[in-house]
């Protein structure tokens, strides 16, 4: 079951490459506390998403997981960070993410994955995330 598009709009975002791979960028500023994208795709059963080898399985609660592997979903391509400017926020079966801070526009979009995440998949490979690298662009 696909999950509808919520009706608020979204901001000027394009995907480009960076450090990680791909990642979303902003193509405007955003301002803190604006709604920035939904996380959208299918939304499967838990026990669905444990049999799925997708990265891009996003958990709503102990019972209901969203799986945005499909190119339609821009906000798969927000990359992990230890010091993010984004942070998804769950109502009902939505995912919604929202700036956290002042974005300014060229900038990458990023929220934290999570620690469950993180130790699964990001620890092992390293963090590459501006805070874990030092700041480096």
């Amino acid at each position: 079951m696909t999950m509808k598009k919520n009706k608020l709009p979204r901001k000027k975002i394009s995907v480009k490459r960076s450090k990680a791979g791909l990642g979303l960028y902003a193509g405007e500023p955003i301002r803190k506390g604006d709604f920035v994208i939904e996380y959208t795709g299918e939304l499967i059963s838990a026990k669905v998403a444990e049999e799925r080898n997708s990265k891009y399985l996003f958990e709503i609660n102990s019972r209901w997981t969203i799986d945005g592997r499909g190119r339609e979903n821009l906000s798969r391509y927000i990359n992990h960070s230890c010091r993010p400017n984004c942070d998804p926020e769950i109502k009902s079966k939505q995912i919604m993410i929202y700036a956290i801070k002042n974005i300014q526009a060229g900038e990458e979009l990023t929220y934290d994955y999570g620690k469950e995440y993180f130790n699964e998949y990001i620890k092992p490979k390293g963090c590459r995330c501006d805070k874990c690298r030092g700041g480096r662009k």
